[in-house]
């Protein structure tokens, strides 16, 4: 994507970081300047609340719970110095509803609605604003499971008023407003994007 955006007259860097590690976040965010910041690692467990193993328990907390924290902390360092910034964690409608078999991953989620609103309350003061984007069942690599699943998925079509799963570039409107200036007295805010799962 680097390469690509390049090609076309832009100007893009790709870098590789554990963002489970608070070292690596550090060294990837050092001398670098950056308006926005956008929290989108995550994995999932799929399985039983009652059996699951610790080992993906701390794996899945760390990836998409510890890593939104690290990245949210030296961003916003960042952003504290240079006296403005935006920051958009990718939570999930399971924060709000949890998904059936997806207990790990719905409690991450959860916990990444409740730490925007709490760094977002003790940024405001600094011009740093921090929101959240509530994705539904979108049609990506990391969902296939779901949405390739014809059982699963039509299951899951009953709960969305749109009667369909988002594609990928549905999600990128509500994250650019929120980055934008359009969204400046906005923080705090989790918007769902979700075809109206969560109205079901």
């Amino acid at each position: 994507l680097a390469e690509e955006i390049n090609a076309s007259g832009g100007e893009a860097e790709a870098l590789r970081l554990d963002v489970t590690n608070a070292a690596s976040v550090a060294e990837a965010f050092e001398g670098r300047c950056f308006d926005i910041v956008v929290n989108n690692a995550g994995i999932a467990f799929n399985g039983p609340a009652l059996d699951t193993p610790e080992q993906d328990w701390r794996q899945v907390i760390d990836t998409t719970l510890t890593s939104v924290q690290l990245c949210t902390q030296v961003a916003g360092r960042h952003m504290r110095d240079q006296g403005a910034g935006s920051i958009v964690n990718v939570a999930s409608v399971n924060g709000i509803v949890p998904g059936a078999f997806q207990a790990i991953y719905s409690i991450t989620k959860a916990a990444v609605i409740s730490m925007t609103k709490a760094f977002a309350k003790e940024c405001a003061s600094i011009d740093v604003r921090v929101n959240a984007l509530l994705p539904g069942a979108t049609d990506t690599r990391f969902a296939a499971a779901l949405v390739k699943n014809e059982a699963i998925r039509n299951q899951l079509l009953t709960h969305v008023p749109m009667n369909r799963i988002a594609e990928p570039d549905e999600m990128a409107g509500a994250v650019l407003y929120l980055v934008s200036n359009a969204a400046s007295y906005t923080t705090g805010a989790c918007i769902n994007v979700d075809g109206g799962y969560l109205t079901a």
